[in-house]
């Protein structure tokens, strides 16, 4: 179960996905309770992420809602088993809360998809270039904890860089166009987005200025997919505290239809590559 009881993001997950199997099937939660010897009590705690359920009895509910798929069957005994397991980033105690879940839902997903207003996504930042960020944070940082949020990113980064995870990031022209940064970094980090860009499974768009109130310009946000399919599973929202989750069907199913218009009014990857490499040269052009 989650340590001390308290939801993690891979328990709430389970008890999401537990839940919809349970409505889709035509039960209430007194009826699941009774299919594995259980009160309500827990079959609601379960569903609410408070608590997972032993794999014997994942099994049980699933055979009973009439879920036969054996990779769905398969990932919920495996969110049961590791709802409450450590991971990297808890080694980071300044880490917010927030912050944790977001990346525990990177590290878990199959798909990430994200849409950057004013900074290089995270995922793809420099070393260089996340320094220099940091210190655009609400509140100041000292030099040891930006050092640790730069290892954090580069921890981040490294099941993208490894292929483990499909990844595709929309960025806003003048991101790329109107650096924040000295011209140095900022040079740096458009080359190692054209590196980035040549990955089989990241896709690098930019959406110009022009096409923004077409697309309908929203908060940045990553959405994520824990699936052999990019269905849309949990978003998160950049604020000035963190990050919020959001899980239900309502925001995915907005989510994921506000990316697929940014998408579409957006640069074609190839397209963009042009665009960032006349950024590029224009600023060589201008420090000659």
């Amino acid at each position: 179960m989650p340590a001390g009881g308290k939801p993690t993001v891979r328990s709430r997950r389970f008890g999401h996905r537990m839940q919809r199997h349970r409505v889709s099937a035509g039960f209430d939660q007194s009826q699941a309770a009774e299919f594995i010897h259980g009160s309500r009590s827990k079959i609601s705690r379960m569903e609410d992420g408070i608590t997972t359920a032993r794999p014997a009895e994942v099994l049980l509910l699933l055979d009973r809602y009439g879920v036969t798929d054996e990779r769905e069957r398969g990932h919920l005994v495996w969110l049961a088993k590791n709802s409450g397991h450590r991971g990297w980033w808890l080694n980071f105690p300044e880490l917010s809360e927030s912050y944790r879940d977001h990346i525990s839902l990177e590290d878990d997903a199959t798909f990430i998809r994200e849409w950057q207003t004013v900074l290089i996504p995270g995922l793809l930042q420099t070393a260089a270039y996340a320094e220099r960020t940091a210190a655009l944070a609400p509140r100041s940082l000292t030099p040891k904890v930006v050092a640790q949020f730069v290892k954090v990113r580069e921890e981040r980064q490294a099941k993208i860089e490894e292929g483990g995870t499909g990844y595709a990031a929309i960025i806003w022209e003048p991101v790329v166009s109107l650096p924040l940064v000295p011209a140095t970094v900022h040079r740096e980090q458009l080359e190692h987005l054209l590196r980035a860009g040549k990955r089989s499974n990241v896709s690098i768009q930019v959406l110009p200025v022009s096409a923004g109130v077409k697309a309908g310009i929203s908060y940045p946000f990553s959405s994520f997919s824990f699936d052999s399919q990019p269905t849309v599973e949990a978003v998160a929202i950049d604020n000035l505290r963190g990050s919020s989750i959001l899980e239900a069907m309502d925001d995915l199913t907005a989510y994921a239809s506000a990316f697929d218009r940014l998408r579409s009014e957006a640069l074609s990857p190839d397209a963009s590559a042009r665009l960032i490499r006349r950024v590029l040269r224009s600023g060589k052009e201008e420090a000659s």
